[in-house]
């Protein structure tokens, strides 16, 4: 078993499996936990759902289990013993010892049907003692039902089920006989009032026979009805302060649920619930729904701290990726960052020129500057990088002493330095991508280095690559067109030569080639 999991699901019925499904399709990392304790164990079918009905209910799992795991969902056979809330999510104890992390949790643990006390009912519940006419009505339906009153509702239970046969009895048990008004209404739908204590349910060849009552007499029947407490499995949810509510019908409580918000959210954040645990009264087709909507949910909540983190680091790289720190480390983490070429626009607009003294910024490794220098210029180069400057003088030493001769290296950062004021016959910015602030404030000091009659070439990541272009770090901000660029210029002092969205061909990193665009600039210094 893996130790992390974006949302662990304890319980694997339905509502448990429909989660996972759910959250497996959004290709979250589930592990469904599950006790093997399903409620509807002893029924010989699922009922009123659509497409599934009659399915038996361990058919139903099984193939919930498989459509799970085929999306890459994991289910163990186990206990949850404890959960333990966290700073990044809970600690799952699983089996008294086997601990999973999760950032969020699912709970579908069901309920418990707690009977009355008679001796029988229990090894006959979910068979032939029943407790939901929707459930099982038309399994019984015109057989002989013995509906046991328990509490206020009994006469409410007796007219139901009075729908699906006409031989229904109330056996009034311990409680007291109905009222003239619900009488008459018994009496006007030919339901009988047993009255007497039910001391035992009677069987023969597996199969309910009846009722034997105090008096020794045995009320003959194919089926018993009773009323149900029905109380959340919610001992894990209250260690996490989720306390059970009262479920009222009519008036009257007939169980204890825990309470959640329509979609499953609990008041403890990061817990969701669904199924029976939440809604007592749900059958297996609302507890599958209500699975599906509390792991949409917990996917849209995921979605939501997964953005909240990746702008977190969105921000701090972009706060730190100008440092000279960071850039020290990723000369360092690679023996060459750069193919070692001059970039194809330097070469493109500065091939014809008289050479002179240019400015080559950001240097890096140094192609740019030697192959200015092999041309017979003399170059200024400065990076902000220490370990990029001594491969880029070494790659001048390769080329020849006299290439090498015709460089200066400085080591500066460019949100600091400021180079001197017309001194350059060229100045070369290629692919400084810098927040738009820092960007005019450093390619407004370039500009001022260019000499009368010399040229400025920017060059930068056109925005129109955005769309192709996820192998960069995606900042759209710090991507700008030629003509955002010129527009910073003044007329007065600059003409303009170019100003293009120049397409390239590259290799993308899964070896396909694609269009890219430079944003070209070359301006003339008056």
């Amino acid at each position: 078993m893996d130790d992390r999991y974006d949302v662990v699901v304890v319980g694997g019925g339905a509502a448990g499996l429909a989660g996972a499904l759910t959250l497996a399709r959004a290709r979250r990392r589930v592990l469904v936990v599950d006790a093997g304790e399903p409620r509807n164990a002893p029924a010989a079918g699922v009922h009123n759902y659509l497409g599934r009905e009659g399915a038996p209910p361990g058919e139903l799992v099984a193939v919930g289990r498989a459509e799970v795991t085929a999306y890459g969902g994991q289910i163990v056979a186990g206990r949850v013993d404890a959960v333990v809330r966290d700073d990044s999510g809970f600690v799952v104890t699983v089996d008294g010892g086997r601990t999973v992390r999760a950032r969020r949790l699912l709970v579908t643990t069901g309920l418990v049907d707690e009977l009355p006390e008679v001796p029988g009912l229990t090894q006959r519940w979910g068979r032939d003692v029943l407790h939901c006419p929707y459930c099982h009505g038309w399994e019984v339906r015109d057989r002989r039902i013995g509906v046991l009153a328990t509490g206020p509702l009994a006469v409410h239970g007796a007219k139901l089920w009075r729908q699906w046969s006409p031989h229904v009895r109330l056996l009034l048990h311990d409680s007291p006989a109905p009222g003239p008004q619900e009488a008459e209404q018994l009496a006007a739908l030919g339901v009988p009032v047993v009255p007497g204590r039910v001391v035992a349910v009677e069987t023969a060849e597996d199969r309910l026979t009846g009722v034997r009552l105090a008096s020794g007499e045995l009320v003959e029947l194919d089926a018993v009805v009773v009323a149900a407490r029905m109380t959340a499995r919610s001992a894990l949810l209250e260690s996490l302060g989720l306390i059970p509510v009262d479920v009222e019908h009519s008036g009257h409580v007939i169980g204890r649920q825990i309470p959640a918000d329509a979609t499953g959210a609990t008041s403890v954040p990061g817990v969701w619930v669904a199924g029976n645990v939440a809604d007592l009264s749900a059958q297996v087709i609302r507890a599958a729904a209500s699975g599906t909507t509390a792991g949409g949910m917990i996917n849209m909540d995921l979605v939501e701290e997964d953005t909240r983190e990746a702008v977190a680091e969105h921000r701090r790289q972009r706060e730190t990726m100008f440092t000279e720190a960071a850039w020290e480390e990723r000369y360092r983490s690679k023996p060459a960052v750069w193919s070692g070429r001059p970039n194809p626009q330097l070469v493109t607009e500065v091939s014809e020129l008289a050479p002179g003294r240019a400015l080559d910024v950001g240097s890096g490794e140094g192609a740019d500057a030697v192959w200015l220098a092999e041309r017979g210029w003399q170059v200024h180069a400065v990076d902000i990088s220490t370990v990029a400057l001594a491969r880029a003088a070494g790659h001048a030493q390769a080329a020849g002493a006299e290439v090498a001769a015709r460089i200066e290296w400085t080591h500066a950062d460019l949100f600091e330095w400021s180079p001197p004021s017309g001194a350059y016959d060229l100045v070369s910015a290629q692919f400084m991508q810098l927040p738009p602030p820092q960007r005019r404030e450093v390619f407004a000091r370039l500009a001022d280095a260019v000499a009368p009659g010399g040229r400025l070439l920017i060059v930068g990541h056109h925005p129109a690559d955005l769309p192709n272009s996820g192998h960069r770090l995606h900042y759209p901000e710090m991507m700008y067109t030629a003509e955002e660029a010129a527009a910073e210029l003044d007329p007065d002092q600059f003409e303009v030569l170019t100003v293009q969205a120049r397409p390239r061909i590259v290799t993308d990193p899964d070896g396909r080639e694609v269009v890219h665009h430079d944003a070209v600039l070359l301006a003339r210094r008056r």
